[in-house]
């Protein structure tokens, strides 16, 4: 199966804006053969904390109008960050959508940075679920940029079947290292394909660091993009890959969960 990852420089409150070019993505991808292409977090109104809830709007209308249709009109797979408003809270969400423009998952972010000069604590509300969603005989398991760095939720995902993590971002230029470095470890650990969307750009506090890539369960980078220019990147994946990976060194076997939820440490004092 070809995905496509769609790095984009997203202009800050101009969701129409924002919206026509993730439809050029998304025409690009499946021109491309792509059956799933992915976008980064907040691809709709932007990632600025400050100015989110402004533009934020419920699920009845707005923008994921146009992604359902843009999605079936390119027959594709669409998995994109987007903003929710519902019952007065607002939510940072991962939305997939079919080919047939019907709305398959629905992730509202759990882990929310609350440190300067973001603090989504206090803007979002957390979700309080894990999702998967089956695409294309696999399961892929969502995830929102700060997810990123807690291994519990990636390893909860892949014991629920996971075998491709999708990471939706908005991840700044300052921690690039890590960026890197996280992705590559959820995939080897997990032993699985890691496809990241992030974006590249600026807005008033924030400056991103691109780098969106797809790894395999090995850990190989199969593409990536660069630190500042939008880009579509594509790959590979398939089912068969987990399956050897996981058959040649079987960690998932080997695991000793009598260990690891229980008080077993022994204390030493002199």
């Amino acid at each position: 199966m070809k995905i496509g990852i769609a790095q984009m420089e997203c202009m800050v409150g101009n969701v129409s804006s924002n919206l026509n070019k993730m439809s050029v993505f998304m025409n690009k991808a499946a021109q491309a053969g792509c059956s799933v292409v992915v976008f980064p977090e907040m691809a709709d109104t932007g990632y600025d904390v400050s100015r989110i809830a402004v533009h934020a709007s419920s699920w009845d209308r707005g923008p994921i109008e146009r992604i359902q249709k843009d999605a079936e009109q390119n027959s594709i797979y669409v998995i994109c960050g987007l903003s929710e408003i519902a019952n007065g809270r607002l939510y940072n969400v991962l939305a997939v959508v079919g080919p047939d423009g019907h709305i398959m998952a629905k992730y509202r972010k759990t882990h929310l940075a609350a440190f300067s000069p973001l603090h989504e604590d206090k803007i979002f509300t957390p979700g309080d679920s894990l999702e998967t969603v089956q695409i294309g005989g696999m399961t892929w398991g969502l995830m929102i940029c700060y997810d990123l760095r807690f291994p519990e939720f990636s390893r909860s995902l892949a014991l629920e079947g996971s075998e491709v993590l999708v990471v939706s971002s908005a991840w700044p230029f300052p921690r690039l290292r890590h960026w890197n470095t996280l992705i590559t470890a959820r995939a080897i650990e997990n032993q699985v394909y890691v496809a990241a969307a992030n974006h590249v750009g600026n807005n008033s506090s924030v400056t991103f660091c691109g780098s969106s890539r797809i790894v395999d369960p090995f850990g190989v980078t199969i593409a990536s993009a660069s630190e500042e220019r939008e880009a579509l990147i594509l790959g590979d994946i398939e089912k068969s890959e987990v399956v050897r990976v996981r058959k040649t060194m079987p960690v998932f076997e080997q695991r000793r969960e009598d260990l690891y939820y229980q008080p077993m440490f022994h204390k030493h004092c002199e």
